[in-house]
This record gives structure tokens, sequence and C-alpha cells, in this order.
């Protein structure tokens, strides 16, 4: 008898230097059935292995670099993960500047199932493992 192959694994890859928000989502998205991987600096995913497939949430306000560069460097890197900008109030540059790179802004406060259906819808444009 054949095993089933199991679905391929998927990341969702969180960038937040507050704690308390990483771990709250974590624990969302783990919830709903995600495996998650979180970072509180932009060093720490610059060095990760970002080769399976997935996504990105990250905090626009970051320490040292924003959000959106931090996206550019990996992108520059050629890793090309789907990835969710999360912010308060983004002022109308920042919004320009995400549409033109081709990322989604998630405002906070987080309500819902926003950004559990934006991470699953994003896992069709990402790549398996």
């Amino acid at each position: 008898m054949m095993a089933l192959e199991e679905p391929p694994a998927f990341v969702v890859h969180i960038v937040d230097d507050d704690s308390a928000v990483c771990n709250s989502l974590k624990f969302a998205l783990e919830v709903d059935g995600f495996n998650v991987q979180t970072y509180a600096r932009s060093e720490d995913v610059l060095a990760a292995d970002l080769s399976c497939g997935g996504c990105m949430i990250v905090d626009y306000n970051l320490p040292g670099i924003n959000g959106l560069d931090l996206l550019r460097e990996l992108d520059r890197r050629h890793v090309h993960l789907p990835a969710f900008l999360i912010t308060s109030n983004p002022a109308l540059h920042v919004r320009r500047r995400a549409t033109d790179q081709g990322v989604a802004i998630i405002e906070k406060p987080l309500l819902g199932n926003q950004l559990a259906e934006a991470v699953r819808d994003s896992f069709v444009r990402s790549r398996p493992c």
C-alpha cells in the first residue's frame, strides 16, 4: 500500500520587535493550523533560511530598518514570499510604497479572521518547500 504524500510545508514568518504581538499572532495562527516562525529583529530574518514556501507578516516599525526596507532587501536576495505589512494608520507615502512593492497592508488592530484569511490566500501564490 502506498503512503499518502504529506501536503507541502508552508511557514508564516512573523517579524515584529514587540514580543507580545509576535506571541499573540503566533498563537492565533497556530490555532488556525499554520506553521509559524517569529523573528524580533530584521537581522534574524536576513540570516534565516527562507527557502520554504509561505508568507511574511512584517511590522512596519522595526528598529534599524522599516518593514518595507526589510522586504526590499529580501527581494534583492531573491526571497520572493507573499508579504503583509502590519501597521497602525499608515501614512500615504507608506501606502504608495507598499503598493509599488506589491505588499498588502493590514492595519492594526487586527480584527476577526482577516489575517488568517489573507495568509491562507497567500499560500496559493507561494511555492512549497
